[in-house]
This record gives C-alpha cells, structure tokens and sequence, in this order.
C-alpha cells in the first residue's frame, strides 16, 4: 500500500515518517510548509496517481493560533482536506484526517463519544467539525481521528513563562487529556497497518493519553519537570486565551480500542521525552528542517 503523508515542520510528520519506513509499506512525504497559501487546484501536481492512503498529519490544536488567523485556519483545518477528500473520491484513494476535541464545547459534564455531535465554541472547532461533516458526505473510506490537547503546547507555555521569569496563569477549571506527539504516531501507524490489511474500519475515532487532568494540574506536572528550571510560580487563574479553552474536553476512547486494540498510553510517560524533543528544536533553531 502507498501511503502518503501530508505533513508541516512540527515533531508529528516526522516521527510518524519515521514509524512507517520501519514497516512495509511504501511511504511518501508530501511537506505543506503553509497550507494558508497552499494551491488546492494543483493537487494532482502533489499526490502520486498510485496512492493508496492520503494521510494528513496537518495537527491543528491551538485554538489561539486559530483565533489569530482565521482565514489561515480555515484553509488549513477546512479547505485543504476537503480538497485532498474530493481528490481521494474521484481516485479511489482513501484518507486518514486528524480533528480534535475542539469540535466539542465542553458543556457535558461526562467524557465525549464519538458519536456526540460537534457543537464547537472556538474558530479551530468550527472548521474541524465542518470538516468532519464533509468528510463523512464526500468520502465513505475515510477515517477521522480526534485527539486531546498537544502536550508539546503546554510545555512550551511552560517554558516561555520560565524564560520570561513571569507567574503562570493555568484554569484549573478546564479538564481533558494530553497526549504526546510520539504516542499519537504510535496510534496512526497502528491504524494506517489494520488499512493496509484490508479492514474495512472506515468512521471516526477519539484518542488522548490516559488520565484526565486539568490545565492547572498539567501545569504543575510540566513544572515538576527534571530540565524546567526551579521557581517557576504556577496559579490557578483564567488567562485571556483561556477563554477559547471548552470546560470539558475529555475524551472516550473505547472505539479505538475495541476496534484496532489501541490501548490509551499514559501522557505522564511521555512528558519527559515531549520535553527533549522540543529542546533538541530549539537548540536546532528555527532553521526548520523537512521531514524526508
């Protein structure tokens, strides 16, 4: 099977790259450095006719940068994948698309299935839901796959607030799951595996690292770090761009693993590897290197 990974500089194209070179199956890149200025009717230009499986690894999960950019956003979150979903549709292909627990405006007081409709309260859920609901019309062999907040997002607040020597604002109100990018490159391998053997397991999925948390106590983890420098001064209070943050973005991942027999991993275990990676990048610059 021709696997093709749509992917930006962030650590997830480049590790999921890196887990299926180790496979058998024949994987191509495809680096879409800025998908805001992206040209969506070059698309037969980018994708190999003998595709397979168009995976886009495009992991959109802060919704500040959205709110900041809306346009970029709805090209990034909307446009493109319903474009590479039209694309798949008239080829034969598939496609494999990442959304997140913003689709949900965390007024249940329980964790969300994947069955719940999407009613998003911030820029990045609307066009993530508005995309699932296209994808669902456009393409039946597509898999969506809604994850948990980006570990790597709060450990960098973390570390601007140490840099900074400010006091860092988290809302303890607000609870969900983490998960780490490498784990989450560990769940679509083992997806993009069960495809290539021929199951028929096409809908959508929730997965985020084990153990539910709020942002407060998130904080505190990350801080607690060995490499977070001592004395960083975490609060529980509402930020500004807390606001954009649902009260509840817990997710239930039992479909996924009565399905595929993927069992949530705990995030704490990555934290420390999470952290590593992001340091390694930065000590690499911002000279942003693709993943080959």
């Amino acid at each position: 099977m021709h696997v093709l990974v749509v992917h930006d500089y962030g650590p997830l194209g480049k590790i999921l790259l890196e887990r299926l070179r180790e496979t058998h199956l024949q994987v191509s890149p495809l680096l879409v450095s800025d998908p805001a200025s992206a040209d969506l009717d070059a698309l037969e230009n980018w994708i190999p006719e003998d595709t397979d499986l168009i995976v886009n690894a495009l992991w959109l999960v802060d919704p500040e940068v959205a709110e900041n950019d809306p346009e970029g956003v709805h090209k990034a979150a909307f446009s493109l994948p319903v474009a590479m979903a039209e694309f798949a549709r008239d080829r034969g292909m598939a496609l494999l698309q990442l959304s997140s627990c913003y689709v949900f405006d965390g007024r249940k007081q329980s964790g969300y299935i994947t069955s719940n409709p999407g009613q998003p309260a911030n820029e990045l859920g609307n066009w993530q839901w508005e995309c699932e609901q296209a994808l669902r019309t456009l393409l039946p062999r597509h898999i969506i796959l809604r994850t948990g907040w980006s570990l790597s997002r709060f450990i960098r607040k973390v570390k601007a607030s140490t840099a900074a020597g400010e006091t860092l604002s988290l809302p303890g109100r607000c609870r969900g799951q983490p998960v780490a990018a490498r784990d989450l490159a560990r769940v679509m391998t083992a997806v993009i595996q069960q495809i290539d053997c021929g199951a028929e397991v096409w809908g959508t999925y929730q997965y985020a690292g084990a153990e539910e948390i709020n942002l407060y106590e998130l904080g505190l983890a990350i801080a607690g770090l060995p490499g977070i420098p001592e004395g960083i001064r975490v609060v529980d209070e509402v930020p500004e761009w807390a606001n954009l943050e649902p009260l509840n973005t817990t997710l239930i991942c039992t479909k996924i693993r009565n399905t595929f027999g993927i069992k949530q991993q705990p995030w704490r275990s990555g934290l420390s590897d999470e952290l590593s990676m992001l340091k390694k990048r930065d000590v690499q610059g911002l000279a942003k290197v693709p993943a080959e």
